[in-house]
């Protein structure tokens, strides 16, 4: 097969969709809401609005506070975000072409704001539950349930070629 499966197309439109509605909710965080301005807004509950700008990758990891880290680190997402594509095109696995989707929006909409802010913006606020102390936003998310159905998949797959293997030991 040569061309792009359904699922596949479907894995990167669903990326589009994540790269969107990222940039879309923090398009009214830093604009509509004004949030840099306001600094923490209580939502409901544990749950608040605080703006961080970060420098690093996803919850603050690997601090950039350099210009050639920060444009590496946007290279590599970018890179990273061109293999999944062309690993996703061919896929006949549907929580494998949703799980890519979501890494590669995710991955996408953050290098957008490393490269036009410096930073990605975080906003995302539910530390005071006490176990999450980071700050995130949609991309974030989008990675971290990818990631999780990643490995969700991958261990389907493990389970279906064992048992593939066993069928085919007794026949």
């Amino acid at each position: 097969m040569n061309g792009m499966t359904k699922l596949g197309g479907m894995g990167l439109a669903l990326a589009a969709l994540v790269v969107v509605a990222d940039q879309a909710v923090k398009a009214w965080i830093l604009t509509g809401l004004n949030l840099p301005q306001i600094a923490t807004l209580k939502v409901l509950g544990p749950f608040y609005l605080t703006m961080v700008w970060n420098p690093g990758v996803s919850f603050g990891f690997l601090q950039a506070q350099h210009d050639l880290v920060r444009w590496a680190l946007a290279a590599f997402s970018i890179a990273v975000a061109v293999m999944l594509a062309v690993w996703v095109r061919r896929t006949e696995r549907p929580l494998f072409a949703v799980a890519v989707g979501l890494v590669m929006g995710g991955a996408v909409g953050n290098v957008i704001d490393r490269i036009r802010f410096g930073a990605v913006a975080d906003f995302v606020d539910v530390s005071r539950i006490g176990f999450f102390p980071w700050v995130f936003n949609v991309a974030d998310s989008a990675i971290s349930i990818g990631i999780c159905l990643l490995l969700l998949d991958m261990l389907r797959q493990d389970g279906r070629e064992r048992a593939a293997k066993t069928a085919g030991d007794a026949a």
